[in-house]
């Protein structure tokens, strides 16, 4: 009985003993045959290709707003934030479209347009000091 216990328990420790001297062979070729790693795909999504402080300046088109105010953005991977005074807040995409939230005090804008290397453009609307304002914007990264 205990012979029979003993080939039973060295024919089960066989196979594993084989598929451990394996496993590093199987992992070096699992390596070269997978895909990047997700945690490189964020990292270079995180450094998105527009990351950097854009200056933008608002032109008014309608409305009684003052026109060729600037101001500086924050992009990193997908986020946009302030660099300077306000609260901003908003998204870029990996192809560059861009939609952005600003309060100053009372005042409140959106505006969405595109990023493409270090220019940007688009459009915005938005309550400035009580008037109901619209208009354009450019962007430049410094």
């Amino acid at each position: 009985m205990v012979s029979i216990r003993r080939s039973i328990a060295v024919s089960l420790a066989v196979p594993r003993l084989r598929t451990l001297r394996w496993l590093p062979i199987l992992a070096a070729i699992a390596a070269v045959a997978a895909p990047p790693s997700a945690d490189a795909a964020i990292r270079r999504r995180a450094a998105g290709a527009y990351d950097g402080i854009w200056n933008v300046v608002f032109a008014t088109t309608r409305g009684n707003c003052s026109s060729g105010y600037s101001v500086p953005f924050t992009v990193i991977g997908s986020r946009v934030s302030s660099a300077g005074g306000g609260r901003v807040s908003g998204s870029v995409s990996r192809g560059g479209a861009v939609a952005v939230h600003v309060s100053v005090g009372a005042s409140r804008a959106s505006g969405g347009g595109r990023l493409m290397g270090s220019y940007g453009a688009g459009s915005w609307r938005g309550i400035i000091t009580g008037d109901y304002c619209s208009g354009t914007w450019q962007a430049t990264r410094s």
